[in-house]
């Protein structure tokens, strides 16, 4: 039987009155109440956002880096002033920050623009059994072009990472250690100060996938010392259409650029172009100058909540939910009960598939996740073709947990299975 850790202290926020910041959230789906709990997915946006993003269009729009009206100036200070306030948010310097379409591109640019400079035939990228699809497959590409091997760190039966293992593995200084910060699957958040240190002294460079941990977490990017970061807009409660590459400076100076066009030369002749600086040099084409803004927005918002009271209000409905879900017969919660964990919460129900449980849950209106979760490799680990998934934001109360458990409750009623 599963057993639960101690419950976190009380909330810090008002999650009410943050819901009502969000016009999604006053939607009815079916005549009930919309309850979102699929924050893992993608957030839900801030009014606070919302208003900027429509500034951005109705008021400033023009494209960046090109003209020299005052309409452009505007967009484009707006688009480099959003970039210097995340940098100074992640503890970053303006040129570490750049900006892709998401996380996942992020990851790509990184695979082949440092990868093929950098991975050499019998080099190996160590990554681990819980990584997303998206810090699997680049890596797979790249592994195939250069004759390079992967190699996975193993995740234990309490949906934590084999520490040991890790050592193994790095005792062969891996060209590259990839890993995730906060599991999308198990919700695990994985010691990576530990796992950067250890990797430097072996020689490794390391890439974390934050798109689970930059919503939650406080993040100082230069005091964690990785040498890539990534992230997404659209689960900070921004929008969607921008990611961010936090790379140290140096790295980026020494990586050819991933793709070519407009903003990222210097001199263009029939044979041969130079390029921009950094990071510049890494943002071909039109940029998401407008989603910049968004994203910048996003964060001031969050920061206006109290960083350290979202992530203690969201440890609270996490802790809540994991009490009341193994109080359903049946459910079986995949991933770690105790210590750090994130707000994702995947589970199984007992004779029930989780697309049926996903489809009952929606017609109450309740979202939930339901599926492989970009993760194939970590579900055949666990012994499962796909999960059901809820996962909270800082708009998440209790009274949504205990929606979301009479609806499970239904559920089973519906398959006979009370």
């Amino acid at each position: 039987m599963q057993e639960l850790a101690p419950v976190a202290a009380a909330p810090v926020l008002d999650a009410e009155s943050v819901a009502q910041e969000f016009p999604i959230l006053s939607r009815r789906i079916g005549g009930h109440p919309l309850v979102y709990l699929d924050s893992a997915n993608t957030a839900q946006k801030p009014r606070a956002v919302l208003d900027v993003i429509y500034s951005a269009l109705a008021e400033h729009n023009a494209n960046i880096h090109r003209a020299v009206y005052p309409l452009a100036h505007e967009s484009t200070e707006a688009f480099e002033g959003a970039r210097r306030r995340i940098a100074d948010r992640l503890g970053s310097a303006y040129e570490e920050i750049v900006f892709t379409k998401n996380a996942t591109e992020a990851i790509n640019l990184v695979a082949y623009a440092w990868g093929r400079a950098f991975v050499n035939p019998g080099d190996t990228v160590l990554l681990t059994e819980m990584e997303h699809h998206s810090n699997i497959v680049p890596w797979q590409l790249l592994a195939r072009e250069r004759g390079a091997h992967l190699r996975y760190v193993p995740v234990m039966a309490n949906g934590r990472l084999d520490m040991s293992a890790l050592d193994r593995e790095l005792a062969t200084s891996p060209k590259l250690v990839g890993v995730v910060h906060v599991s999308n699957v198990l919700g695990t958040v994985n010691p990576v100060e530990e796992i950067v240190a250890r990797a430097h002294r072996m020689g490794s460079r390391v890439l974390i996938d934050g798109a689970q941990a930059a919503p939650h977490l406080p993040l100082d990017l230069g005091a964690l010392d990785a040498d890539f970061y990534v992230f997404t807009g659209h689960k900070c409660y921004g929008p969607t259409g921008i990611g961010v590459l936090r790379a140290k400076r140096e790295l980026l100076e020494a990586m050819p650029p991933f793709l070519g066009g407009g903003d990222m030369i210097s001199r263009v002749d029939w044979q041969e172009s130079t390029w921009a600086q950094v990071p510049l040099k890494f943002e071909a084409g039109t940029s998401p100058f407008v989603e910049a803004q968004g994203l910048a927005a996003a964060f001031d918002w969050l920061d206006g909540l109290g960083l350290d009271a979202v992530e203690a209000h969201e440890s609270e409905v996490t802790a809540y939910a994991l009490g009341r879900l193994l109080e359903v017969p049946g459910l079986t919660i995949h991933g770690p009960l105790d210590g750090p964990r994130g707000t994702a919460v995947s589970f199984s129900l007992d004779g029930i598939h989780p697309h049926d449980v996903a489809e009952i849950l929606g017609r109450e209106g309740i979202c939930v996740r339901a599926g492989h979760h970009c993760a194939q490799p970590l579900m055949r680990k666990l012994g499962v073709a796909a999960t059901t998934r809820a996962s909270f934001g800082v708009h998440n109360t209790h009274a949504d947990v205990d929606r979301l458990v009479d609806g499970l409750v239904e559920v089973r009623r519906i398959f006979g299975v009370m």
